[in-house]
């Protein structure tokens, strides 16, 4: 066996699994991001199995009434336009009140995750029946990319002695496969959103997501969306102001409370998006995490490093977007990122620091062009070797429970941990093996497995 793809079908073979396992769906703001990413795609069937086509998946709503507006469909190829409205389960329309309500009465769509319960209909104020869409439960999972546990416990598993025995070209070859799995996946995730909202809303999201990192990645998004790269490039002046305004951080009195030699730059901030807050101002809430952050990576600067992004959009576009796609030139170009106000704040309304801050630092650069950028170009034809030309990051947590798990500790995986590609590859392994087996290791059938792998 020498494909990963063809490793993981032999290994997690569900045909005669009776009862697919319990699965817990994510609140529904992030399911709605994921909707207006378009990370779903475009294509599905109604209740009826009529086909649905998304033609344009409308503007997110920003008060109340229905989830997103002025939408296009096409439904058993006869278009309509009007708001799409989505639900975790077909009952939550009526639970909601929506049947009842003249704001969805124009509903061209009903979209649920799950058709558990009993038996619903998606009927308005006038009577009429609403198409409803169920997204199926793998497309779901693909889009979530959640195995069924989020970790497995950190300790050697039954997989470090096959391991050890397999040949470095083997183990290379094994990662290689893994690495350029997990790129193919990133690069149709980029390719659904980038069909959904065109290529440059794609990377802006991208580069939202990079800097939100695990807390904040959903808030960024949120953010990028709600905010879209348009509306920033049409006035670059104003990007700063847009984005905190649209992020919730942005208030009448901020200036009031903060030192003495901010009140200038805060007052203009507020001037800027008090005259543009009634278009994008929204009324629910983005969930931003500030508690357990470093200063640095504070929500505040990494608002801040997206509008130096956006305010220098044709540079970083032109690199991001490079064949061959030149790594040190882009890390360099990132971390030169400059702000005369963020470059000693860690928030809005502190005091300036000693010492001044990267804006967007080397290790969020190498993250993004190991998340987004470099497999984008291993879709666009990109030699795998170029990938594997860019050193690692930091060790995360989860890569050195990835490292353990896998090779029996951080020392023994040394060799696998340098490149960029090889954290990607472990991080795939451990998702698709250790995190979706259920017995802590006992029964996985990964380490019987290595032994048909072959260099």
């Amino acid at each position: 066996m020498k494909n990963y793809s063809g490793l993981l079908a032999a290994v997690w073979d569900r045909s005669g699994v009776a009862e697919p396992s319990a699965f817990a769906l994510p609140p529904e703001l992030e399911l709605q991001a994921l909707w207006f990413a378009g990370a779903f795609g475009r294509d599905f069937s109604d209740a009826a199995g009529n086909t649905v086509r998304i033609v344009q998946f409308g503007e997110w709503n920003r008060s109340a009434g229905p989830d997103f507006l002025h939408a296009a469909v096409e439904i058993a190829g006869e278009r309509r336009e009007g708001p799409i409205e989505l639900d975790l389960r077909p009952a939550d329309w009526e639970a909601h009140g929506h049947g009842a309500d003249p704001a969805f009465e124009d509903t061209v769509l009903h979209v649920v995750f799950g058709d558990g319960g009993p038996k619903s209909f998606t009927r308005t104020l006038g009577h009429r029946d609403v198409p409803r869409v169920i997204i199926p439960r793998d497309l779901l999972e693909e889009a979530l990319q959640h195995p069924r546990s989020e970790t497995a416990i950190a300790k050697p598993g039954r997989c470090v002695h096959p391991l050890a025995a397999m040949p470095p070209v083997a183990v290379a070859h094994l990662l290689r496969e893994a690495a350029e799995h997990r790129a193919a996946r990133k690069a149709a995730r980029f390719a659904r959103i980038a069909d959904a909202h065109g290529r440059d809303a794609a990377l802006y999201q991208a580069v939202a997501e990079t800097l939100g990192y695990r807390a904040n990645a959903l808030a960024m998004r949120l953010l990028s969306q709600r905010m879209p790269l348009s509306a920033l490039r049409e006035d670059p002046a104003h990007t700063e102001a847009l984005l905190f305004g649209a992020a919730g951080f942005l208030s009448p009195d901020l200036h009031e409370k903060a030192p003495a030699d901010t009140r200038e730059h805060l007052r203009g901030l507020w001037e800027t998006w008090w005259k543009a807050r009634g278009q994008w101002e929204s009324t629910h809430a983005i969930p931003w995490k500030a508690g357990g952050q470093r200063p640095a990576n504070h929500p505040h600067r990494r608002v801040a490093a997206l509008a130096a992004v956006v305010r220098e959009w044709p540079k970083f576009r032109k690199l991001a977007t490079s064949r061959p796609l030149d790594a040190d030139a882009l890390v360099k170009f990132l971390s030169k990122l400059d702000d005369p106000f963020w470059t000693k704040r860690y928030t809005l309304a502190s005091a300036a620091t000693a010492q001044p801050l990267a804006l967007f630092g080397k290790a969020q650069a190498v993250e993004l062009l190991a998340n987004h950028l470099f497999p984008l170009a291993l879709h666009e034809g990109e030699p795998f070797d170029c990938y594997l030309k860019l050193a690692a990051g930091a060790r995360n947590e989860k890569v050195r429970r990835c490292a353990i798990r896998l090779f029996g500790s951080e020392d023994a995986a040394a060799t696998w941990l340098k490149k960029a590609a090889h954290h990607q590859a472990l991080l795939q392994i451990y998702r698709d093996f250790c995190l979706e087996d259920a017995s802590d290791c006992a029964d996985c059938p990964f380490p019987e497995q290595l032994g048909q792998w072959r260099s």
